[in-house]
């Protein structure tokens, strides 16, 4: 009955959370919004004029019949409508901050420099919003619900068939439309890294689906050296990729484009682990406590006290009516050393984005993404 009862508890946990990264530290917004006026425009109208065509309108005229249910689909859509963490266009924001900060190469022509907008290629403008779509798509993708969980307090099971088979669709239409803006790029050696990220993002979502099975949570399968690896492909393979893909557009020689990648990798694991810590670091009474079995707290937990006790943990966290006690457990993971390491680590990886930023000029751009990278590592 316990492990049934987990295995249903965790689940469902794992869809309550937000599609989008958790709350940041109190200045994200300002570092984003300063970052944003460097690049010449906001990037939450980046992948505007796809979310505005007339495909992507009938798809929410469809997500209306979603309302009142518990669709994860509704959560995504309304975070393309208000956004307030600043997160959603990140990964855009960094690609095109790396793009000015790093400049034309010396190798580029005049003729080619000339083309620079706000000290940027057109090229890396597409690139940065191919990236958001990219980012997108799996966003919508990952809100497909399991239907084997559906309960009736979720909505009608006819409309969560039909919210499943919108996210499908909708997702696939905004991959479809990055692949083709892909191919207009005209570089085969950018088309080959941005492929790549799309298939490393396919398998990290995989493992994410295979880790988050009763097996894995009942033990300590997962250790922190596999989790950085499992999420690097689900969260930072994208980024780093798109930054390296970036610097070649540019023509920048493969120095650049080594520490271009150092650079969003290590960022997008400062940031991962930054969204992990929050339920574990901030004090709010208020708010009911939910978190992710997999967040890294947890598994850094996990590690510290062993198979056994983190079995007990959960069972003296299980309350009469089977249901999870977040509360207690969140007691439990902070009373050892889990969080802690998790802090170190999410510094660990800011201050290795910061040390690659380093080797490009000294510029606005610069100083933005070392803004961004030092927000990281502040809770």
């Amino acid at each position: 009955m316990f492990g049934a009862t987990l295995s249903r508890l965790s689940g469902r946990g794992q869809r309550t959370l937000s599609l989008f990264s958790s709350s940041g530290p109190s200045n994200w917004s300002k570092v984003v919004s300063d970052a944003e006026k460097i690049v010449g425009y906001p990037t939450s109208f980046m992948s505007l004029r796809c979310l505005l065509s007339d495909e992507l309108s009938n798809v929410a005229m469809h997500v209306r019949k979603l309302a009142g249910t518990q669709h994860p689909l509704l959560s995504t859509a309304r975070g393309f409508v208000y956004d307030s963490k600043n997160n959603l266009q990140m990964r855009g924001l960094v690609v095109l901050l790396l793009s000015k900060a790093a400049g034309p190469s010396h190798t580029a022509s005049d003729l080619l420099a000339q083309d620079m907008v706000s000290g940027i290629y057109p090229s890396q403008r597409n690139l940065a919003e191919i990236t958001e779509l990219i980012h997108t798509a799996f966003l919508v993708h990952r809100g497909i619900v399991n239907l084997k969980e559906w309960t009736v307090s979720d909505g009608p099971l006819k409309d969560m068939e039909f919210g499943n088979k919108i996210a499908v669709l909708s997702g696939d239409f905004l991959l479809a439309n990055a692949c083709t803006g892909l191919a207009e790029l005209n570089n085969t050696k950018v088309v080959e890294l941005i492929s790549s990220a799309i298939g490393d993002l396919v398998q990290g979502i995989y493992y994410e689906s295979s880790n988050n099975t009763e097996e894995n949570i009942l033990t300590n399968g997962v250790d922190m050296a596999t989790w950085e690896e499992q999420t690097f492909l689900s969260y930072g393979a994208l980024l780093a990729k798109s930054c390296q893909a970036a610097m070649e557009l540019a023509k920048h020689d493969k120095e650049s484009q080594r520490l271009a990648y150092k650079y969003g990798k290590h960022l997008s694991l400062g940031h991962k682990l930054n969204s992990d810590l929050q339920p574990f670091v901030k004090n709010n009474a208020v708010e009911p406590v939910s978190f992710s079995f997999d967040a890294a707290p947890v598994v850094f937990h996990r590690q510290i006290v062993g198979q056994e006790r983190w079995r007990q943990q959960l069972q003296q966290s299980t309350t009469l009516r089977n249901q999870l006690n977040y509360s207690k457990l969140l007691a439990a993971v902070k009373s050892e050393k889990g969080v802690s390491s998790a802090v170190d680590l999410c510094c660990y990886h800011g201050n290795k984005a910061l040390e690659a930023i380093q080797a490009f000029p000294s510029s606005e751009a610069r100083s933005a993404l070392e803004n961004i990278a030092s927000a990281i590592t502040k809770f």
